[in-house]
């Protein structure tokens, strides 16, 4: 008994220390856990991919250089063209902005190229290629400090107060002018020039620049008038013929639209004609195929008859009374109507677009009419001169000579359609570039010489700044260069001795602020002389929009991509909606009223199911 006693303290002994060595153990592995040992918790779908850190950002930074050499070649004057086939239709452009949105770039980091690149050809219309350059050269330049372990806040402070300095330079830089002198009309022809130089029609400058000019001077005669530019000048496109006959119309041209039988016959000219614009169908309606009337007499019929051809008869009536000499509806206007208004010496034209009928209201002081009732002397237009013309193998509706000479159309001629497109791309890019110079009524030099200064004065600047920064400027100083750089690649020439010639005469010469690269000659020239010219507002757009996308990609410190469900119905099964393929069940009462209505009909006891509708199960329906 004794013996048994002492084993059994022993034994009860060992336990309590196996016992409290497991609780240490335990509680060890728990502190570890609370280190960041702890196992994993599963918040994103399976395939979600996700990365973080130094890595993921470079790999945005390296996406962008791809995008960006997808269009580097595009800059300049020597710009390659680039075409894009997406198998519908093929594009042939230079145009950064329509390269980048045929693109369908997928990278989410890179897709803020693209925005940038829009939203320049939306604001100045120009620069839509030198704004995706420089974004990115500014990211290839901080690539170098973001592999150092450079905390990314401080390189985008740094590159903010940069930019900010840059804007601030090309400001005072810039040389502004009164647009009534005739130094003025020249400096605004230059810088649709420039604007041109660049593109597939830069041999046709001086067809096209003075066009330009005159198109948008004419909207500059109203306070909003240049706000209006897209909707006030239309760009009509007729391929055949050769790009010298394109020309401009002070007024409106829109192409004949659908004409019934009689359309002939019809007078094709006037002068000073009043000018009727309706929203009105001028057809005989039919009634829908549910109506349903009740006669006790044949005739009756006919009198039904007779009241919709009254009702016709009535509205023409309306339209010719008002003593109107052009009807145009942007409803269609039927047979009917058309040699109704032929037989009385009018002329009419239906299923005019929206904006054709708004360019003409805006031209001639006409208001559109949404009813034939009550129309008065007050509402209609009035122009010099009304004819139709052919032109190419269109035929064209012309008004000129209109009180209000706000509205202008220009029609473009070539050989073929991917030629017109891209000549209509490129003066709507010249449209926007001397629009933006009539407003700031400010240009600076092109041909890189704006950014070398700017360069020269950040370098300067720099050496003022203790720290990181001074490096952080002058890797945004050394990105600006990209622009001359690229102007002498696409050109054929050694971009490094070109360089530095001219970082040469911007630091030594007084009067080399406008020394720019010389396209021509291979060598470095005066652009402001040379009548390079660009509106100060195309820069400032530029740097301010290059850095602030870098800046963007630069703070992105996770990336996490969503897989796309291979269930196309998964999306709605997940919500939780109940029912069949994801969508709410009926409420109780809902299903309850269903049952009992079936029920009487002998159809499904089932809630969800339509009348006579049986549950089935499987193919065979058991």
């Amino acid at each position: 008994d004794h013996r048994s006693r002492i084993s059994n303290l022993k034994s009860k002994k060992y336990h309590r220390i196996v016992a409290s060595t497991e609780l240490t153990t335990k509680s060890k592995q728990h502190s570890m856990n609370g280190n960041g040992m702890r196992p994993g918790i599963i918040l994103l779908r399976e395939g979600t991919d996700t990365s973080q850190g130094k890595a993921q950002l470079i790999s945005n930074i390296n996406a962008c250089q791809v995008v960006s050499d997808a269009v580097r070649t595009t800059l300049g004057p020597r710009g390659m063209d680039k075409l894009v086939a997406d198998g519908r239709k093929v594009t042939i452009s230079n145009d950064g902005a329509t390269i980048m949105k045929l693109l369908e770039i997928e990278h989410p980091a890179a897709k803020t190229l693209v925005d940038i690149s829009m939203s320049q050809d939306a604001e100045v219309g120009d620069g839509t290629t030198s704004v995706v350059l420089l974004a990115v050269e500014v990211l290839k330049q901080m690539k170098s400090f973001v592999e150092e372990g450079v905390h990314p806040q401080i390189l985008i402070r740094h590159i903010r107060k940069a930019s900010f300095l840059a804007v601030q330079k090309v400001r005072e830089l810039a040389v502004s002018f009164d647009i009534n002198t005739p130094e003025g009309e020249e400096m605004l022809l230059k810088t649709a020039s420039t604007a041109l130089n660049s593109k597939l029609i830069a041999s046709h400058q001086d067809l096209f620049a003075p066009m330009i000019v005159d198109a948008v001077k004419s909207l500059s005669q109203e306070a909003d008038g240049l706000d209006d530019l897209r909707c006030m000048i239309a760009i009509k496109k007729i391929p055949g013929g050769d790009v010298r006959q394109s020309f401009l119309i002070k007024g409106v041209a829109f192409k004949k639209t659908f004409s019934y039988a009689g359309f002939e016959q019809m007078t094709k000219n006037f002068t000073n004609p009043k000018v009727l614009l309706l929203n009105v169908e001028l057809e005989l309606k039919n009634e829908k195929e549910n109506a349903e009337v009740r006669i006790e007499d044949p005739e009756q019929y006919q009198s039904i008859v007779d009241a919709e051809w009254q009702v016709i008869y009535d509205k023409l009536d309306a339209c010719v009374n008002c003593g109107a000499n052009i009807v145009l509806s942007k409803l269609p206007v039927g047979d009917l109507a058309t040699q109704y208004f032929a037989d009385r010496g009018l002329f009419c034209a239906g299923r005019v677009e929206d904006g054709d009928l708004k360019r003409v209201a805006k031209a001639t002081g006409a208001t559109i009419q949404t009813s034939t009732n009550g129309i008065f002397e007050g509402v209609l237009g009035t122009c010099a001169n009304f004819e139709e013309k052919q032109v190419g193998d269109e035929r064209f509706n012309l008004f000129t000579g209109c009180p209000n000479s706000l509205t202008t159309t220009m029609i473009l001629r070539g050989g073929s359609e991917q030629f017109i497109a891209e000549s209509e791309r490129s003066v709507h890019d010249s449209l926007m570039v001397v629009k933006r110079s009539l407003k700031s009524q400010a240009v600076v030099a092109g041909g890189g010489a704006i950014e070398m200064e700017v360069a020269k004065y950040l370098k300067e600047h720099a050496l003022t700044i203790e720290g990181k920064g001074q490096l952080v400027v002058n890797a945004f100083a050394k990105a600006l260069e990209i622009v001359p750089r690229q102007l002498c690649d696409n050109a054929g020439f050694d971009s490094n001795d070109i360089l530095s010639s001219l970082r040469r005469k911007h630091t030594q010469d007084e009067d080399g602020k406008w020394y720019g690269v010389d396209i021509e000659n291979g060598d470095i020239m005066d652009t402001f002389v040379a009548g390079v010219w660009e509106p100060s507002d195309n820069k400032s757009n530029s740097l301010a929009s290059a850095s602030e996308a870098a800046c963007v990609i630069l703070s992105i410190d996770e990336t996490v991509i969503n897989p796309r469900s291979q269930d196309p119905g998964a999306a709605n099964g997940m919500m939780g909606g109940g029912g069949m393929g994801g969508q709410p069940g009926l409420s109780n009462t809902m299903a309850g009223a269903m049952d009992a209505v079936n029920a009487q009909k002998g159809g499904s006891r089932s809630g969800n199911l339509g009348n006579g509708v049986s549950y089935l199960k499987g193919r065979g329906g058991g």
